[in-house]
């Protein structure tokens, strides 16, 4: 009897010890490495939750990943295209007009039926990948675009989106936002919370470097992402900042006080 009691204590602290070495590889709770390259994904398991561009990760890339207890968002580009990608060729006819400061990128009309076919079929593959919740960009769109048709077109990807049941992330999209979740009478359910760029920092791209943000978009994004917060909306922000410690040490206490979740990059290429 005394052995068995025993061995039930031994496995039980096994247990417990094996649990609290697992968590302690976790330095970090939140981060966005779109433009990490595969081959070093093993500095993903370093954190809680990652965004990812898994279009180019394989699914047993994912997994591994994931085995390690690390939540997997992938990014998914449902305003803009870049010449890059493919499919461009075929989607050339839903371009609206250049995307300031990153070349090779173009606004769409979101409302057009093939750029949604492509979105569905992109979103369909990311889903074949096993990651766990999407990322999107560019809902910006509705700010330089802001007709019904656009508002509509981005309503219906989203809807589209939400019947696999994952976390959907905004990034950026505050217009958008604003009139699908925190003014409409019927919010749009499947966006379940909010990536904000540059709310304490900024990038100044003729010199690429990174700068503080001004103190009245500071203020807008804060009063913003309370909003979200106050609509139930998990809140994250991303930020380019100088190696400033008091910056950071700004940013860190902000989030722990409104329990919002930040990851602060030292690359404007979200590599490392």
């Amino acid at each position: 009897m005394k052995k068995i009691i025993v061995a039930i204590v031994f496995f039980a602290l096994l247990l417990i010890f094996g649990c609290a070495s697992s968590t302690a590889t976790k330095q970090h709770s939140y981060a966005v490495l779109l433009g990490l390259n595969p081959e070093d994904s093993s500095i993903l398991s370093s954190y809680d939750t990652v965004v990812i561009d898994a279009q180019y990760f394989t699914k047993g890339d994912i997994a591994a990943v994931q085995a390690k207890g690390t939540v997997v968002y992938t990014y998914l580009n449902i305003g803009s295209i870049e010449t890059f990608r493919e499919g461009y060729d075929a989607l050339k006819g839903c371009v609206l007009s250049p995307y300031d400061n990153w070349p090779d990128e173009y606004w769409v009309d979101v409302s057009r039926p093939e750029w949604q076919l492509f979105i569905a079929n992109e979103a369909q593959a990311l889903i074949d990948k096993g990651i766990d919740g999407f990322f999107l960009d560019n809902a910006d769109v509705y700010y330089l675009y802001p007709t019904p048709e656009i508002y509509s077109g981005l309503v219906e990807i989203l809807e589209n989106l939400g019947r696999y049941d994952k976390p959907i992330l905004m990034n950026g999209g505050d217009v958008f936002v604003g009139k699908a979740v925190l003014d409409a009478e019927i919010p749009l359910a499947c966006i379940t919370g909010v990536n904000q760029e540059c709310v304490f920092t900024s990038i100044d791209f003729s010199t690429n470097t990174l700068l503080l943000q001004d103190e009245e978009t500071t203020r807008y994004y804060q009063d913003y992402l309370a909003r979200c917060k106050g609509a139930g909306l998990d809140v994250y922000l991303t930020e380019y900042a100088p190696k400033d410690a008091r910056i950071n040490k700004k940013i860190q206490d902000y989030c722990e006080t409104n329990d919002f979740q930040y990851y602060i990059s030292p690359s404007i290429n979200l590599d490392r």
